[in-house]
């Protein structure tokens, strides 16, 4: 895992139409798992899968469920949290970009961060 630049990720997601998007989306996924210790989740590639294939339905749901693994992570390292995932939602659903950004950044966060000595299965 990896501190990611968001304004730099912006730009190459439009830089190349949406392809580093996809790409960020799948690592966003994956490192939420691992920093919230929810290993058994959908992993990033099935959710982005299942996001082109429902239209973005899927996209949501995930949205949503990625509030709950950051709360949950940020709880896990004593950090304040809150009910990120209805926040994410209204996002993906009126400006998904700034919902991306506000994920990447509570990444961002914890990455810095000695990871807790207990991770729950």
């Amino acid at each position: 895992m990896k501190q990611r630049n968001i304004a730099v990720c912006i730009i190459l997601s439009i830089i190349t139409c949406g392809i580093y998007g996809m790409y960020w989306f799948v690592t966003m996924t994956n490192e939420a798992n691992l920093l919230s210790g929810r290993q058994g989740y959908t992993t990033g590639g099935v959710s982005l899968l299942l996001t082109i294939i429902t239209c973005n339905i899927y996209g949501l749901y995930w949205a949503y469920k990625m509030g709950e693994k950051i709360d949950a992570a940020n709880q896990l390292r004593g950090l304040p949290n809150g009910n990120s995932g209805v926040l994410y939602l209204i996002l993906e659903l009126v400006f998904p970009v700034a919902g991306y950004a506000l994920m990447q950044n509570e990444i961002n966060k914890m990455i810095g961060m000695q990871p807790p000595t207990y991770m729950p299965q």
